[in-house]
């Protein structure tokens, strides 16, 4: 390869927001269409941490379908890899290690990040601006990363404020008007509180108390203090697994009796295995994706049938299903982009997904408009530890 074909991919490759080395094949094999060899998608998720398990399961689901769409020859005879780091749900890592990420310039999307806290910042920061490329599917529902709008987060899910207004409307229908808010002190937390207080103004209603732990521990004593005197008939949550389990359990062996509800970033199994099944028996979940336990769906059935062949001992769970059909609304977006995808096209493919039917769910988005989805249902857990409509 001769310097003038070197400096030409380089400049190209700086223009197009492509690797030079696909350029460089290109420009090789006599001006021939050029395809991607590999698709680089990158995803920072919590996989130590408070947070572990759920990032865990957030990989999970989009691997199995990744690997599955690889089996099938990829994407326009690209194979995905999906490029996963750990930032212990700290937000000074979640930063640090995005940028890295950006820096590459073979990464041509994002996907699945966590924390609405660790998000929000790279927003405040222009990480996401700077490096141009969408991040799909962040499992988050805060209000700041919806509004006001930015163009660079495609969400599959609904927004906290969606969650308890749901959650508010169910209890205050069967007359529990006294409501507490157990909360986490930072910017997904606070989100939530908002969320629901706004709703109970709605009703014209106010919250008896609210009471709020640290980032990143489960130090919810004082928590549980405030709100088993406050004598509420209901606590909406707005915590993570082990802060959440931490309160159930602490909440009721200390003879609380309201109706707790948590915000849909929990993962049932993980809050029996630290609460106790006795304790979480009947803790309410709001969720915002279809129940993925019954194969009713066609989507479902996907699912269920792709975990089973590439992850056979994993379970069906709902945070791996979320980051399932966002792994599918970003293949198909991979898919429209063409047969050599940049950050600028993904983005582009993304707004054009306008009624996009991933086998029984409709998704949405639009050059002004990120917000794929608003469902929401709320869910129990049974007597058998189980998720129960």
């Amino acid at each position: 390869m001769n310097a003038v074909m070197k400096t030409w991919a380089r400049r190209m490759a700086a223009a197009l927001a492509v690797p030079v080395g696909l350029l460089l094949a290109l420009g090789a094999s006599g001006g021939a269409p050029a395809r991607a060899a590999e698709i680089v998608v990158g995803q920072v998720a919590p996989l130590s941490g408070v947070l572990a398990s759920t990032g865990a399961q957030m990989v999970l689901g989009g691997k199995i379908y990744f690997d599955w769409v690889n089996a099938q020859g990829g994407v326009h005879g690209a194979s995905i890899r999906q490029a996963v780091v750990d930032d212990a749900y700290k937000v000074a890592d979640t930063v640090k290690l995005t940028r890295e990420m950006l820096a590459k310039p073979e990464v041509v999307a994002l996907y699945g990040f966590a924390g609405t806290a660790n998000i929000t910042q790279l927003l405040a920061d222009g990480v996401l601006e700077q490096g141009g490329a969408a991040l799909v599917a962040p499992y988050t529902g805060g209000e700041s990363l919806r509004n006001p709008f930015n163009p660079w987060i495609f969400h599959v899910r609904a927004g906290y404020v969606d969650e308890t207004e749901h959650m508010v409307q169910q209890l205050t229908t069967l007359g529990m008007n006294r409501v507490a808010v157990m909360y986490q002190d930072d910017g997904f937390g606070k989100a939530g509180l908002a969320g629901v207080e706004a709703a109970l103004a709605k009703r014209n209603l106010k919250l008896v108390v609210a009471a709020g732990y640290e980032r990143n521990t489960d130090k919810v004593d004082d928590a549980v203090k405030a709100i088993k005197a406050a004598d509420v008939h209901a606590v909406i949550m707005i915590a993570v697994n082990k802060p959440a389990a931490a309160f159930i359990q602490r909440y009721r062996e200390q003879g609380g009796g309201a109706q707790l509800y948590n915000i849909s970033v929990v993962d049932p199994t993980e809050l029996v295995k630290l609460a106790g099944l006795k304790n979480a028996h009947g803790l309410g979940i709001s969720q915002v994706v279809p129940y993925p336990y019954r194969p009713q769906l066609p989507v479902v059935r996907e699912y269920q049938s792709l975990l089973k062949k590439y992850a056979p001992e994993a379970e069906v769970n709902y945070t791996s299903f979320e980051q399932f059909l966002g792994a599918k609304v970003l293949v198909e977006a991979l898919r429209r982009a063409g047969p050599l995808p940049t950050r600028t096209k993904i983005v582009k493919a993304l707004e054009s997904m306008q009624s996009y039917d991933l086998g029984g769910i409709t998704l949405g988005y639009s050059p002004t408009n990120r917000i794929g989805s608003r469902y929401v249902e709320v869910t129990v857990i049974g007597s058998n530890g189980r998720l129960m409509k």
